[in-house]
Order: structure tokens, then sequence, then C-alpha cells
């Protein structure tokens, strides 16, 4: 089932996800070679407690941390480690923080160091995919709308979409109905309506589009080795007009 929310129930999850950018923005600031996912992840829960929110990753499915971060090959769900970055990496950042009992979700990749143009255009690609799904967020059309959009963009660049996770809906609890795949014909699926709340996340390959998870049963890597990036905002669906990006990027939110 599908739970609208009211406009008061999406301040309070634009509050949330105000948290979630803006600790992202901190975690993003610290990314550099030599820094370890752990120092990452830590730097990721004091950004969330210092908001006043609670991350909403840690002890989740007993997840055992607040920050995926997903290295390379890694496609989500990376468990942070004494893993050090290293010069010519991409991570990708995936937070959560609760407010007032309702959900913020969002996602970014970076690249560490100096990178490669190859690399930055898979990052950039992966960004306008979540970009041009989300302008097809908008009242009466179909969830697969946001689906047809992101697929498109991303073979139309030779790259694959993840087809084993998906987007879904958002709210007092992380993970709601609809799934929002990343794949599809347009069309399809549920008509979208004012009220809805979606975590819409692109996740694409430079090889082929296959997966599988690590014996830490969380880690989802690309089955060919080949590089991974991840972008994701939550959003609300409007009356009129383009959706409401509530994990809208901040800058100096240190």
């Amino acid at each position: 089932m599908i739970i609208l929310k009211t406009p008061a129930e999406i301040d309070v999850m634009a509050q949330a996800s105000k948290v979630v950018a803006e600790a992202l923005e901190v975690v993003r600031s610290a990314v550099r070679p030599g820094v370890t996912t752990d120092d990452l992840d830590r730097i990721a829960e004091q950004a969330i407690r210092d908001r006043g929110a609670i991350p909403a990753f840690k002890g989740y499915r007993s997840y055992p941390k607040t920050l995926c971060a997903s290295v390379n090959e890694q496609v989500v769900h990376g468990i942070p480690s004494k893993r050090k970055l290293k010069d010519g990496d991409i991570i990708g950042l995936d937070l959560g923080a609760i407010v007032g009992g309702f959900y913020g979700d969002s996602a970014v990749t970076v690249a560490v160091g100096e990178t490669s143009e190859s690399v930055a255009r898979l990052i950039q690609v992966t960004q306008e995919a979540l970009d041009l799904g989300i302008q097809k967020a908008i009242v009466g059309n179909r969830l697969t709308d946001i689906s047809h959009a992101v697929q498109r963009h991303v073979e139309a660049a030779g790259y694959s979409v993840v087809t084993e996770f998906v987007g879904h809906g958002i709210g007092r609890q992380l993970h709601e109905e609809p799934q929002v795949p990343n794949y599809g014909k347009a069309g399809q699926g549920p008509r979208l309506q004012y009220g809805m709340v979606l975590a819409i996340e692109p996740m694409v390959n430079v090889g082929g589009s296959a997966v599988r998870v690590l014996e830490d049963r969380w880690t989802a890597v690309t089955a060919d080795g080949s590089l991974s990036a991840h972008f994701e905002h939550t959003i609300a669906i409007q009356p009129t007009g383009p959706a409401l990006v509530l994990s809208q990027r901040v800058r100096n939110a240190a």
C-alpha cells in the first residue's frame, strides 16, 4: 500500500532530508586519499547527531554502521572499515537520518583525489540520470516514467543500470511501497499523486548490470569488477509542477 503524506508530514521529512544533505556534504568534504571509510562513518554519525537527528541505517536489519561507503566496484551497501581511500578511487556515500519519526535518504558518488575523464563521465551520467528521473515525478505520470527516463539516459551513454536494487517509497519507514525501478517501459505502474514521497536512486555500472553480494551479506559488487556509481534523492510529488527535492545538496554544511 502506498502511503500518501500530509503537508505537515512532508515538512518533517524535509527536516530529516536536510540533515542528510548537510551530513553528506560534511562527509564529502572529508573524502581524500589516506582517509579510511571508518573515518567517514564516524564523521557521518557525528554530523547527524549534532543536528539532533538519529542515524537511520545503524542497526537497520542489523547493519552495523551509520554510512554506506561503496568504493569502486562496490555498488551499494559497502560497510565502512579500515580500508584507506586511494587517489583515483571513487566512493558512493549513502546516508539516512530520522527526525520526528520520519526518514530522509540520499546518496552521492565522489572521486578521490585526481581521477580520469572516463570516471568523471560515469559520475556525471549517473547524476544526470537521477535528475531526469526526478523530472518525470509529477502528478499524472506513471511510476515507470521515472524508471524509463533513468534507463534511457544510462544506456544511451553506454553504461548498464543495476536491476537487482531499486528505489523506494519512504516515510515512517525507510523502505515503503512503491518500489522505484531504474529500468522499464514508460507508462506503467501506479499513477503518481500529490503526497507520494520517493527515494529515487540510479545505480550505474561501466560494465554489465549483474551484481553479487559478498560474504558480509551487505556489500553488493559488480559481477564483472567494473566501476559503479550511485546517486539518490528523497523527493515529494507536488500538486502541480516539478517534484520538491527534499534532500537537495547544500554547501558549507560543516
